[in-house]
């Protein structure tokens, strides 16, 4: 049985009693335990503000980047075995593990060739100098620097590996060291890769630290300086925001939660069309991925009413392939839900919403997956619904299932009405527009931009290029307005705003060239 320990300190330290046990989703066999009982997390935070904080400071942003580029290949060498963790931790099929693995080194890279590209600067310059006074000498320079405190990166049960080193990535080319909680329940995998990063030696002294388990009292150490990143629900985020630490010290939270993400067909798609085949394929990609257990997923389809019967019976088609069990071999297209708590508030969440709407394919019924023993497992079957009437609905635009879960919305095809339903949502991480009618797009565009933190344009000349509305990617923004969050990460240079401070600078222009 393997014992997962927290790295805090700069050494490995376990918790106290029995803890928490992980289980295997496809066999429900205890694969790990892990406590943080009698952990000494204020001093796990000061080490990491005194000695990790100077450390990478003191990097330049090449140097950091470099360091990410050690990180992302030392963690590469392992992908094969990462895989297997993630197979019988998460649950994930080699495609969804893929997913997470690579798009974790994927983004490290990112943010390495970032930090070769910013040079032997160690902070940033923010927009040109601009004057002040009567003459040229008196000036007014924005610069942006590295806080000088500890970011405490709080991640979903989803993405262990891609959810963790894409903060991470951000706050070490920016300079903040980092401690990293990944959820309980699937944190194997992040403790297999820091354990990698730490046995080849590569990581600043008390630059990274590890919290393997319950939280406990972290958040009470934290300060002005200091920041919070959170990725999960968005009850626990409405929690942060009222801690302490974020209410009377004013510490910066960054919240990434969850949201009722759509795709929305235009009126001009028509069966058959390279459009069609792509929203076919997205969709189903996105239920089905990672078991819809992303905060991308597309959970709400709104296809107009002249389209609704043809799209369904694509759909149920698609769908009706995804063999569901054990990910030994790649004949299983879907894994089983990460935890048993996930599978009860999945079904739970289904039954809820056939108070709106009508099951088309799948449903609540238990589910015997491929290579598993009979009754044992996680498993859920791909399910699609189909809304009686989406524009009165309430629950259908409240209520997500986190799961292979999703609804057909008919409207009338107008813009006004794809917007109107849209809007139910009230904030979305992303939202994808087939359509090759511009006016219609251009219609649309302001309701969907208002709500959402990323619209993917879809038309049939860039059918075969676009990409899964879930693929995030670390030049563009992830995040959004409302129930999603209101949070910004990724981005490109953009996300080192949240772990860096802007400070106008005034002053003699040639002492300030000089200082800069």
């Amino acid at each position: 049985m393997t014992r997962l320990q927290s790295y805090l300190c700069d050494t490995w330290q376990a918790g106290t009693g029995d803890g928490r046990a992980l289980v295997n989703p496809s066999t429900e066999a205890v694969v790990a335990t892990t406590s943080t009982a009698g952990l000494d997390l204020g001093a796990a935070v000061q080490h990491a503000r005194s000695v990790g904080g100077p450390a990478l400071r003191a990097l330049t942003f090449a140097e950091r980047g470099a360091l990410l580029k050690a990180m992302a290949r030392a963690l590469h060498t392992h992908r094969e075995a990462l895989l297997d963790v993630s197979r019988d931790n998460n649950g994930t099929t080699r495609g969804d593990g893929k997913f997470d693995i690579d798009g974790a080194t994927g983004t490290l890279a990112a943010y390495a060739r970032l930090g070769q590209g910013l040079g032997d600067r160690t902070f940033l310059l923010d927009g040109e100098a601009e004057k002040l006074g009567t003459g040229a000498r008196y000036v007014g320079q924005h610069v942006r620097m590295p806080r000088p405190g500890v970011a405490v990166h709080i991640n979903a049960f989803n993405f262990p590996a891609w959810g963790t080193f894409e903060k991470i990535a951000v706050a070490f080319l920016a300079g903040v060291p980092v401690i990293t909680k990944p959820a309980t329940a699937t944190a194997h995998l992040t403790w297999r890769m820091i354990q990698i990063l730490v046995e080849a030696d590569i990581l600043p002294k008390g630059s990274l630290s590890l919290l393997c388990g319950s939280a406990g009292d972290l958040l009470d150490h934290l300060g002005a300086q200091d920041g919070i990143a959170f990725t999960g629900s968005a009850d626990t985020g409405a929690m942060l925001r009222g801690h302490d630490s974020v209410v009377k010290r004013s510490t910066r939270i960054n919240i990434e939660a969850d949201s009722l993400n759509s795709a929305i067909l235009g009126p001009d798609v028509g069966p058959g069309s390279d459009l069609w085949h792509s929203v076919v394929r997205n969709i189903v990609k996105d239920m089905t991925q990672k078991t819809g257990q992303k905060c991308t997923a597309v959970r709400r389809i709104l296809v107009p009413e002249s389209a609704a019967d043809a799209l369904q019976e694509a759909l149920v088609e698609e769908l009706a392939r995804v063999q569901v069990g054990y990910p030994l071999d790649r004949s299983v297209g879907m894994g089983p839900v990460a935890t048993a708590s996930q599978l009860r508030d999945v079904r739970a969440g289904i039954h809820a919403l056939t108070e709106e709407a009508d099951i088309i394919c799948g449903g609540t019924d238990p589910v015997d997956g491929l290579h598993a023993e009979a009754g044992k497992g996680f498993f859920v079957a791909p399910t699609l619904l189909r809304a009686r009437d989406a524009a009165s609905a309430e629950k259908l635009h409240e209520l997500e299932v986190f799961g292979p879960c999703a609804t057909l919305m008919p409207y009338d095809g107008t813009a006004e009405g794809a917007g109107d339903l849209m809007a139910k949502g009230q904030g979305m991480l992303v939202s994808s527009v087939y359509a090759d009618d511009r006016k219609w797009v251009g219609a649309l565009l302001p309701h969907a931009a208002a709500w959402n933190g990323r619209v993917v344009m879809a038309s049939k000349k860039v059918a075969d290029q676009v990409l899964p509305p879930g693929m995030v990617l670390p030049n563009q923004m992830h995040g959004g307005p409302g129930r999603a969050g209101g949070g910004e990460e990724l981005g490109g240079l953009r996300g080192l705003e949240f772990y860096t401070n802007r400070t106008a600078l005034q002053g003699d222009a040639g002492v300030l060239r000089k200082l800069l």
